[in-house]
């Protein structure tokens, strides 16, 4: 077992086991409470056409018992030390948390290996669970934005993972079997692909005791996750839902990788177009023209890919007012450098959110999983406060100049169209 190495500012500790699985911790002496969290980097981005959602359905049937716990008594177990136990599964990483008092780490972490080790896979589970996620399916089809969200990422990365509903989809769900679950969870939940974070009241030599004492014994190695890079289309789609009383609009463009030197210029860019209530979208589609209620742009960055796009609900007769006005944002944010003001207040926008997010114990735990599963290394406070403030109105215009361009736009459209349509030439900027 190897000390691979210490951050100064936030204490920030590493550890590798003998089978390689590496262990981050962070300590935060003001707190009685600990989170934990076990990381696994796949994700929907992994998975073939035929197995779209196996992912997220592995992560749900982690839940439903293992040799040694029925699902009823992993949630007793966890629920009578007053803490709690969650996943997700993304498009590049799935992850299994929880949080305890510090007294009860050695507890959580055995529920935690227990459960992604051991877990059953009863086929009369598995059945079972097909049929709540279906539902799952049906609920996020029933929302105009996560249906829409789906429409346009399958056209955006059509025919690559990225592309395809994290869920999946009904032939898929209803096709999965043990065996192919089996399959997956041996292939991708190994040490190569495993990482362990915790932050709050705790010590790291006694973190890493408990990490080995219960997930030392996974053999080393394990099938690396292989991610292919995808190649955005600028596609135009028209998806006619009458049951929906608005339509509701995605427009977006590629945008740098996370780990791109102009990031921060891109985080800039986001929050000036669309992030929050003072951007320029808000307060000209919303506040000065009245098209929409709810409009906002949002900055998706992945390992060699990102997408920059907005998101509107509107009323039919208002969707062309609504796409110009949006274009002549993208238009504008290219030509004219953001003021003084808007520049500082972006600034103080992304420190001020990062800070505040770092005040939970749940926050700073996942924020080591994703700064070294995504840059290898961890940022200081003062080495990321430096960088935005390094930002210039220049750098940001240069951002938009490379990534606003109409032949790159894509759009989708959903809900009550009643003959609206759209042409390339109206998305020129």
């Amino acid at each position: 077992m190897a000390i691979t190495g210490r951050e100064k500012e936030r204490e920030i500790r590493q550890s590798v086991l003998d089978n390689g699985i590496r262990v981050i911790t962070e300590p935060m002496p003001a707190v009685r409470s600990a989170a934990a969290g076990v990381w696994i980097s796949t994700g929907s981005r992994v998975e073939r056409p035929g197995e779209n959602g196996i992912s997220h359905f592995i992560e749900h049937m982690l839940f439903k018992g293992t040799a040694r716990r029925t699902a009823e008594d992993i949630a007793r177990e966890v629920d009578a030390i007053g803490g709690n136990l969650d996943a997700f599964t993304g498009r590049e990483l799935v992850g299994y948390t929880t949080k305890v008092l510090d007294e009860h780490i050695p507890i959580a972490f055995d529920v935690l290996a227990d459960m992604l080790q051991n877990p059953k896979l009863d086929a009369e589970d598995i059945e079972k669970e097909k049929g709540v996620i279906l539902e799952e399916l049906k609920m996020e089809h029933d929302s105009p934005e996560s249906l829409l969200h789906d429409v346009f990422m399958g056209r955006f990365w059509s025919r690559h993972p990225l592309g395809r509903p994290i869920i999946g989809n009904r032939k898929t769900i209803q096709s999965f079997e043990a065996g192919q679950l089996r399959e997956h969870h041996r292939r991708y939940y190994s040490p190569a692909n495993m990482v362990i974070t915790a932050a709050g009241s705790l010590r790291h030599d006694e973190l890493v005791e408990a990490a080995n004492r219960h997930f030392g014994g996974l053999a080393k190695g394990g099938t690396v996750a292989r991610m292919s890079a995808p190649k955005a289309a600028a596609a135009i789609t028209l998806k006619n839902k009458r049951s929906l009383q608005q339509v509701h609009v995605c427009v977006g463009v590629p945008a740098y990788p996370a780990t791109h030197p102009l990031r921060f210029a891109s985080y800039t860019l986001n929050l000036v177009l669309g992030g929050g209530m003072s951007s320029r979208l808000f307060q000209n589609i919303r506040e000065r023209q009245g098209l929409a209620y709810s409009i906002f742009s949002e900055l998706n960055m992945y390992r060699d890919t990102g997408m920059l796009a907005v998101y509107a609900g509107t009323s039919t007769k208002s969707v062309g007012a609504l796409v110009e006005g949006v274009i002549g944002e993208f238009r504008r944010i290219k030509r004219e450098a953001l003021t003084a003001e808007e520049l500082r207040h972006a600034k103080d926008h992304i420190k001020g959110s990062l800070m505040l997010s770092l005040e939970s114990t749940g926050s700073r735990m996942s924020n080591l999983a994703r700064q070294w599963m995504t840059y290898g290394r961890f940022y200081e406070l003062d080495e990321i406060i430096e960088m935005v403030e390094a930002v210039k109105a220049a750098e940001v215009m240069e951002v938009a100049e490379d990534l606003l361009h109409g032949e790159k736009i894509s759009a989708a459209l959903l809900g009550r169209l009643d003959g609206v349509g759209l042409d390339r030439e109206k998305l020129s900027c």
